[in-house]
């Protein structure tokens, strides 16, 4: 029977349901392709490519980095760049002495020889750096989910949507990705009350306008949050990077993003039939996953500060137990916490929790206030 061979990128899950039994089909576990993911613009900021392994079909979905490579940027004047490994499969550069310019073109070369034992020298497609206009509005809509009952409030999301004006740049492919933050507040009195939690974006948005007369976007969902998490519980912010791509990258997530949503049969889509623009030296058959991206960028950043009605209440089991002032309590600190401390009440208790996330907000996010983080409300930059 022939072999299927099926290759999965790192953080990438192809979910089969429905079956009674599971069916796995013969794997080629040798080929543990290169996977190579990055992007650089015309900001002066650290670009970042990351090179890792990916995993066959049948084995955990884990990260596998590739360290100690040659990774290094060159132009179409001739000039070089030598990225610096910082562990971990990534590599960088230095933004004092690199910073993309538009309408020039950029090669990527990896040479992973000193790295693997059977390494190649890989080499991106060169790519111009296209210029991408402005985020003209990044803005929010509230949304009615439920209607409000007898037995309840209504509940109400939130969605994320933007637009984008044609000011003669010729930009007719767009990729968008995003960072959220949001600040959670724990309903006790304990010494991590307050975090921000950060999370980078895991959905491909893209959006083409070569069909149209003008590159004009509207009211393009960017994310919908919804009432079932306590992003809106306080504050929330969202950072919107807006980049323009070619047709042929556009054609590379656009493929992904149908990958990515395909949940039936599991030869609808494969992993490793997506062509990205990297090509092995020695050996053309050899395939490179990925795509070397390179763009110019604009940002933008919004708060979300109205209240939404219907939103989850998350710590309304925190408490399992109360107990008395005195006495040791088995395993504090370990699989038990205090919450409510009322030692110096009458009579004197203390609530205790099995659940570290009701007494520590470290447990999700970080209480080092982000330095964006704007004291005032209904801020817009």
């Amino acid at each position: 029977m022939r072999i299927l061979k099926l290759i999965l990128y790192p953080g990438l899950l192809l979910i089969l349901s429905g079956c009674v039994t599971k069916f796995m089909p013969e794997i080629d576990e040798s080929r543990e392709l290169l996977v190579v993911e990055g992007i650089i613009t015309d900001q002066n900021e650290t670009n970042t490519i990351r090179l890792t392994k990916s995993s066959p079909l049948d084995r955990k979905n884990t990260i596998k980095p590739v360290l100690k490579c040659i990774v290094n940027l060159s132009d179409d004047l001739g000039n070089t760049w030598l990225l610096k490994e910082k562990g971990n499969g990534y590599y960088v550069t230095d933004s004092t002495v690199f910073r993309g310019v538009l309408g020039r073109s950029y090669t990527l070369r990896v040479d992973t020889r000193n790295s693997l034992p059977n390494g190649y020298n890989y080499e991106s497609d060169p790519v111009e750096m296209k210029p991408v206009p402005e985020i003209d509005r990044l803005y929010y809509e509230r949304v009615l989910i439920a209607a409000e009952t007898d037995e309840a409030p209504a509940k109400e999301g939130c969605e994320v949507l933007l637009d984008t004006r044609d000011s003669g740049e010729g930009c007719s492919y767009f990729r968008w990705d995003y960072t959220e933050t949001w600040e959670i507040s724990l309903p006790y009195d304990v010494t991590n009350k307050i975090c921000w939690v950060t999370n980078n974006s895991s959905q491909i948005l893209l959006k083409n306008t070569s069909h149209l007369s003008q590159n004009n976007i509207s009211a393009y969902p960017v994310t919908f949050i919804s009432n079932e998490t306590d992003r809106l519980e306080n504050r929330y912010s969202i950072f919107v990077r807006q980049y323009s791509i070619s047709e042929q990258e556009y054609n590379y997530w656009s493929r992904m993003q149908t990958m990515s949503e395909q949940t039936g049969t599991l030869y609808d889509v494969m992993p490793s039939s997506v062509q990205g623009n990297m090509n092995c030296i020695e050996d053309p058959s050899e395939k490179v996953l990925g795509f070397f991206s390179v763009s110019a960028k604009k940002t933008k950043r919004i708060y979300v500060d109205e209240l939404f009605s219907g939103l989850p209440a998350l710590y309304k089991d925190c408490a399992v137990d109360t107990v008395g002032p005195t006495g040791k309590i088995p395993n504090l600190g370990v699989s038990l916490w205090i919450i409510i401390d009322g030692s110096y009440e009458i009579p004197p208790y203390r609530v205790l929790t099995d659940k570290k996330g009701c007494a520590d907000c470290t447990v999700r996010g970080t209480t080092k206030k982000p330095a964006f983080w704007e004291s005032e409300y209904k801020h817009q930059e």
